[in-house]
């Protein structure tokens, strides 16, 4: 049957992703070996950027085809001159699903002496870099705020034919949102969210 074949060419061999995702981001979490240990490796948005001033990875949006590791390093890349060549890396950490129907994943990796003496950020796009004691986070407790996601019914929706009330408990959500605040830079978002991951 064509239906058969054509369910078949689709799912057969496919890898599962997230069903409605429309897009795939991944960052680079940079460490770097300073005298006083490990630390993780921030950029501030350029002002001109969607976002400007927020603290961020290094990263972007991944390329029809491209690889998750592959999309953190070409962005490294572009953003901070720093080689893939001179990034180790050590682990693919959990992914954020945002509400707003996208996959952020994060990639870990340390950078060599020889890479971030290569680095030059890109003006376009990077206004500041600045690095953070790894001890850091773990010693000190964000700030932790959350907002609720409240459902609101759609228009028109057939509750009398579906058999159900009007006033149907559709699913809430909550998302936590950890702050810290370094040497007058605040770590927050999802920025925040792949950090306490990182140091849980």
């Amino acid at each position: 049957m064509r239906e058969l074949e054509e369910l078949r060419r689709r799912f057969g061999g496919h890898e599962p992703g997230l069903m409605g995702a429309r897009h795939r981001y991944a960052v680079l979490c940079p460490l770097v070996e300073k005298d006083d240990g490990l630390h993780l490796l921030f950029e501030v948005r350029a002002a001109g950027l969607r976002q400007g001033g927020e603290v961020c990875f290094p990263g972007g949006r991944a390329e029809p085809g491209e690889s998750i590791i592959d999309c953190a390093l070409r962005e490294t890349a572009e953003e901070l001159s720093i080689p893939s060549s001179e990034v180790s890396l050590l682990g693919t950490p959990d992914f954020i699903c945002n509400q707003r129907g996208f996959l952020l994943h994060p990639v870990l990796g340390l950078v060599s002496p020889a890479g971030l003496e290569s680095m030059r950020p890109s003006p376009a796009e990077v206004a500041e870099i600045f690095t953070v004691p790894f001890a850091f986070f773990q010693t000190t407790a964000p700030e932790v705020y959350a907002y609720e996601l409240v459902p609101q019914g759609p228009e028109g929706f057939p509750y009398e034919e579906l058999g159900i009330a009007r006033d149907y408990p559709w699913s809430r959500g909550r998302v936590e949102v950890p702050v810290w605040r370094y040497e007058g830079h605040v770590i927050w978002g999802m920025t925040g969210r792949i950090v306490r991951e990182l140091v849980k």
